[in-house]
């Protein structure tokens, strides 16, 4: 009787485990991120909601290449309107996977850091949409504080097909 509980146990959590598996796919990165490039001033488009986050408006992040080759974060918003003092959080990514230079890992504090996948990047950098292989997080980016309608609904069919969903986007106020 043991033995048949214990089996079944092993049959439930393996079917769990396979289940989960299947309904989180491998997230896939874009083949190439040239870091020159991507370097500069992103606005924030759209966003999962996040707690470090919680009330920002105008949210942009500055990325700076850096002698040793990490890259410096800057981190900005307003968080009591356009005009109040601007929130910054500073902070430090390295990239994990020198092939693409897509994945990255991101540090505003020791000893805490987070993924930072780009999974979908403008021909021209004008746009890069950042996700987590969680799917717990995802910013849709932009060279220009506002994106056309047209590419943010094309962007939004990729990013589905990457198993997020985009209801959960909450579209963000800039200038």
């Amino acid at each position: 009787m043991t033995k048949m509980i214990l089996a079944y146990l092993l049959i439930v959590v393996s079917m769990i485990f396979l289940s989960a598996c299947a309904h989180n796919p491998s997230l896939n990165v874009v083949p190439q991120v040239d870091l020159k490039r991507y370097t500069g001033t992103w606005y924030e488009i759209a966003s999962y909601p996040t707690t470090f986050q919680k009330g920002c408006i105008g949210t942009k992040a500055t990325y700076s290449l850096r002698d040793d080759g990490d890259i410096d974060v800057l981190n900005q918003c307003y968080k009591k309107g356009f005009d109040a003092d601007i929130t910054s959080a500073k902070g430090k990514a390295w990239v994990v996977d020198k092939t693409t230079n897509a994945k990255l890992k991101v540090r505003f504090f020791w000893p805490f850091w987070g993924s930072y996948w780009v999974i979908d990047l403008g021909k021209n950098y004008d746009y890069s949409v950042v996700g987590h292989p969680s799917r717990k997080y995802l910013w849709v980016l932009s060279r220009a504080p506002q994106m056309d309608d047209v590419l943010y609904y094309e962007i939004l069919g990729r990013i589905t097909q990457q198993g997020y969903d985009t209801s959960r986007l909450v579209k963000t106020i800039q200038k």
